[in-house]
């Protein structure tokens, strides 16, 4: 007599586990809910204004009538790259990045650093940074022009009254350069100041302790702790202002006008000449397209180096 012995039902796999780090549906639904408002505005206002003006660069269209015009081909792209004025206006654009790139990093750097030392009235100090920052383009032009009107102003004032010669900062093109300088610094110093001060703070204090333990003075800590841990925020900060300086205007415009001379015009402001005063939207766009392509192959660049230096550093 034989007696039947059970069987155990074979074991089911378990059911394949998700990654960690890979979302589920409902948090991918909720990702594309709350990025869609941001990708609907930069189709609408990025993506979409730069098919039109490809478009637009390929027909001789003008701002007074409607339509496109005629097509003209690649006609408005060879006389943009052949037009002096354009090579010109792109040359005042590098000069003011070149002017402006260097003191802007520079006393960013060092206006953090001291505003992070300061024991008392540290708020007050990164707010007097940052406050012109903040203060629209208009009403920073009328304030420095006012304080460069010859006979009038409060710099002729100044410079007359301890006997030096005044410099014509409206009238000349090497005062003119330097009038849009020291307006730039004074107004966009609070941009970088305050990405500057966000990164000391992630600093950790134990590192000053265990410096100030080994007989580290506050420039020695600054030398050998701050900067080098502030490299790729220095590295953030150089390739942001010179985007932005690369792409000047309204400072030049509502200051000086391009002038005198349209020896301080820069290519943005050229664009909107050809565009707008001129009526050549066709063109204005081929110009724009020309510039935009200058303004990528820079950011490609900077993506470049900053890949080829992290794969080095990891090496």
């Amino acid at each position: 007599m034989t007696t039947a012995v059970p069987t155990r039902p074979a074991p089911t796999a378990p059911a394949a586990a998700l990654p960690a780090d890979r979302p589920s549906r409902s948090e991918r639904r909720a990702g594309a809910l709350l990025t869609a408002p941001f990708l609907v505005i930069y189709l609408l206002f990025l993506i979409g204004p730069l098919l039109v003006g490809v478009v637009l660069s390929f027909f001789n269209t003008t701002t007074v009538k409607s339509g496109l015009g005629d097509w003209v081909g690649l006609s408005n792209y060879s006389e943009v790259v052949t037009d002096p004025q354009f090579w010109d206006a792109m040359w005042h654009s590098v000069l003011f990045t070149l002017l402006t790139t260097p003191p802007l990093v520079v006393l960013a750097l060092a206006g953090a650093i001291l505003a992070s030392r300061v024991r008392r009235g540290r708020v007050l100090y990164r707010l007097a940074f940052f406050a012109p920052y903040v203060v629209p383009s208009s009403v920073v032009a009328l304030i420095f022009l006012w304080m460069y009107t010859p006979q009038i102003g409060l710099l002729p004032k100044v410079f007359g009254a301890v006997g030096l010669p005044v410099p014509d900062f409206i009238g000349s093109t090497s005062g003119g350069w330097t009038a849009v300088t020291l307006m730039t610094l004074w107004w966009t110093f609070g941009f970088n100041f305050v990405l500057y001060t966000a990164a000391i703070q992630d600093v950790p204090p134990d590192v000053y302790e265990a410096a100030a333990i080994d007989g580290a003075g506050p420039w020695q800590q600054i030398r050998h702790i701050t900067v080098p841990l502030l490299g790729r925020t220095t590295s953030l900060v150089l390739i942001l202002q010179i985007l932005a300086s690369l792409k000047v205007f309204d400072q030049i415009y509502l200051l000086l006008a391009g002038g005198p001379d349209q020896s301080t015009r820069p290519v943005i402001e050229y664009i909107y000449d050809t565009g707008f005063t001129a009526y050549r939207g066709g063109y204005g766009a081929a110009a724009t397209m020309v510039y935009f392509v200058v303004i990528v192959a820079i950011s490609a660049a900077w993506y470049g180096l900053r890949r080829r230096r992290a794969s080095s550093t990891a090496a």
